[in-house]
């Protein structure tokens, strides 16, 4: 709900905002952050180039761990949020008023957003409107955003599987994780996941129609679970994350195989991350490895949306998402990124369109 704040004639309203309190160690606890209320002015200057938006839907993403550190002596791609500061991320949201040409009030948008209500936005080339609305907008920031990108480009672009294939992918139920394996299934590929829970792994194979998921908790030896499902081995593997997985997947490999790397959420909360013992099997099996940011192709993004409408419009793919309400949930949605807490791609509803 809007509350003014402002005198007659101000356009001023109560903005939550959720602040990062300090760097953090370890695995994110929500007593690392703190709700706020600050205030928002919902009018820009006219030309001013800036535009404010309403946030309605808040992404909550596992590599927003990696800028909540003290700065690196190696610095990684993501620079650090500043202690004391609104968290960023993605965000779909509605224009409440706009100084840029591309965009005017009503548009809904997609985009870098802060935590909080309101968002006022000074380098719009950061934001997309959705032009396509008779599907969830929640959706942009999963199946149609980042997510779904990252789980095409890493298949198609960085593994190009082949009919009859063999793929594993690792966090499979996340999200990326349980649209990669849905992919790799309308390509002809046997398809395997590993995940948390056994909810999850029955959500692979019932919803998403893997071949085959199991439960890494329950495996006390990665190297043997993977011949088992795999006892001709594995072609492509899906890396999201790295550590022991990683070495028990190249023992299981074959000849040529590509592994793509997304990510590596087993090290995001270390200060020492795992040693790979297994790397020289990069040599003998003639392996490919290939890490990527999917910022790198966004150019793909317009024939890889066209794809994906489609597919959820046909029922080709399932998409899951999993929804908390209010602004005061970002916290304790991200800690449980880390705990195995969420099913598919996590997300914040913040305020009603």
């Amino acid at each position: 709900m809007m509350e003014s704040v402002g005198g007659e004639g101000e356009e001023v309203v109560r903005n939550k905002q959720v602040i990062l309190k300090d760097y953090v160690s370890g695995i994110p606890k929500e007593t690392d952050f703190e709700i706020k209320t600050g205030e928002a002015r919902l009018k820009v200057e006219e030309g001013s180039g800036g535009v404010i938006v309403k946030n309605l839907y808040l992404s909550v993403d596992p590599y927003m761990r990696l800028r909540m550190r003290k700065p690196q002596p190696n610095p990684s791609y993501f620079s650090p949020f500043p202690p004391g500061s609104v968290m960023m991320g993605n965000g779909v949201g509605r224009v409440v008023d706009s100084g840029h040409p591309n965009y005017k009030k009503g548009d809904l948008v997609r985009g870098i957003t802060g935590w909080e209500e309101y968002s006022v936005i000074t380098a719009p080339e950061s934001l997309h409107k959705i032009q396509t609305t008779d599907i969830p907008p929640s959706f942009y920031l999963g199946i149609l955003g980042t997510p779904g990108l990252t789980a095409y480009v890493g298949l198609h672009e960085i593994c190009s599987p082949k009919e009859g294939e063999y793929v594993f992918i690792s966090a499979a139920s996340g999200a990326v994780g349980h649209i990669i394996g849905q992919l790799a299934k309308l390509k002809g590929c046997y398809v395997v996941g590993s995940a948390g829970s056994d909810e999850k792994v029955d959500l692979l194979k019932s919803k998403c129609g893997f071949d085959e998921a199991f439960n890494y908790n329950k495996e006390q030896d990665l190297d043997a679970a993977l011949k088992r499902y795999f006892p001709q081995g594995i072609d492509i593997y899906f890396e999201n994350v790295g550590g022991k997985m990683l070495d028990a997947v190249l023992l299981n490999m074959r000849l040529h195989g590509r592994i793509a790397v997304c990510g590596m959420i087993s090290q995001y909360n270390m200060d020492k991350p795992e040693g790979v013992k297994n790397l020289m099997l990069l040599v003998y099996k003639r392996l490919r490895m290939e890490g990527f940011m999917v910022s790198a192709y966004y150019d793909l993004y317009p024939k890889f949306l066209d794809e994906a409408i489609s597919y959820i419009r046909e029922g080709k793919i399932v998409y899951v998402e999993d929804t908390v309400e209010g602004l005061e949930s970002c916290p304790g949605a991200l800690a449980g990124l880390f705990e195995g807490r969420n099913v598919g791609k996590q997300v914040v509803r913040v305020g009603q369109d």
